[in-house]
């Protein structure tokens, strides 16, 4: 009879697959010691009871931390496990559901915060690695590559529906708990908040951009961000050849939906609508779009032009202030 050989080293070794893997392995030495366990708690007649749980990353040399909006769940204070094995208290100092980002304080963490890139610089096919607290499992890293970019999705909140903009979709395994965590490129660097499980095989994160780094100034600065409200699901989409001529745009950005009784309802934005230009300045992703719609925004008509059955039609919309509660 023949007896079964086990393979040599040589005849195990890939070289694509060892590189993959001393890639992932790297990243997740240098992500996991910034990325924090964290638990929100609220005083009820009997004691506190856990409210939110999740990740968070450390991202200044005096404690503070970036995580998702659901993971505070309204709670003003928690605790936060660290990968060093300490533990903190920690308080609320700003919340923004549109972003479904958060920022806490816990005491001065003994490393250093984390180093943050630019979500810009993503392509889709781009290896991601996250690295969060999935079930409770401290340190887990999971990786995967960038499945889509400038993706809107609805949420609900609270029983309220809102519009979570300009999100990265990714394949790497996130599991409840995993939202706050991090997900970093190849280099190490953060690149997203990861926010959201949608399905089987679909993993949903903020990104860190310019956009970012403001909604997270106002909240260091004002615990909360003055947004304006349009009301669109959007995704982007590249023009055909004959609507470039026309229109001498390649980009836009395709309404996937209009939320009922918000202002690009109220203005005649349709399903199917593909907008151009807002302000007069073209858009092209949700974060170009997203970029009108803060405080200044508000309450100011929105000249907005789309391509509707092949026709460049004007619009006007008057966003709305995004109240606390995501409306």
């Amino acid at each position: 009879m023949n007896q079964m050989r086990e393979p040599s080293p040589e005849e195990y070794d890939d070289g694509a697959l060892d590189s993959y893997s001393e890639t992932v392995m790297r990243v997740a030495e240098t992500v996991t010691p910034h990325v924090a366990a964290i638990e929100m708690t609220s005083t009820r007649r009997n004691g506190r009871f856990r409210v939110g749980a999740g990740s968070a990353v450390l991202f200044t040399e005096d404690g503070y931390l970036l995580t998702n909006s659901h993971v505070v769940a309204g709670a003003n204070k928690g605790h936060a496990a660290c990968a060093d094995g300490s533990r903190t208290d920690l308080e609320l100092v700003g919340v923004d559901p549109l972003s479904d980002l958060a920022v806490v304080r816990g005491k001065a963490p003994r490393v250093a915060p984390a180093r943050f890139g630019d979500a810009e610089t993503l392509r889709v096919g781009q290896l991601v690695i996250a690295v969060g607290n999935p079930l409770g499992l401290a340190g887990s890293v999971t990786a995967g590559v960038v499945s889509g970019l400038g993706r809107s999705i609805p949420v609900w909140a609270g029983g309220n529906r809102r519009v979570i903009e300009d999100v990265i979709q990714t394949d790497a395994a996130l599991n409840p708990g995993s939202s706050g965590g991090a997900l970093a490129d190849a280099h190490g660097r953060i690149v997203g908040i990861n926010t959201a499980v949608a399905g089987a095989g679909l993993g949903l994160a903020v990104p860190i951009n310019t956009t970012t780094w403001r909604i997270i100034a106002a909240l260091l600065n004002d615990g909360r961000v003055r947004r304006a409200y349009l009301g669109v699901v959007s995704t982007p989409i590249r023009l055909n050849a004959s609507a470039v001529i026309r229109t001498g745009q390649r980009d836009g950005l395709r309404v996937v939906e209009v939320l009922a009784g918000s202002p690009a309802n109220r203005a005649g934005l349709e399903a199917g609508d593909i907008i151009l230009t807002a302000g007069s300045r073209a858009v092209s992703t949700a974060e170009s779009l997203q970029k009108l719609l803060f405080a200044d925004a508000i309450g100011q008509p929105l000249p907005i032009r789309v391509l509707r059955d092949g026709r460049a039609e004007d619009l006007v919309a008057v966003p709305e202030e995004m109240q606390a509660d995501g409306q």
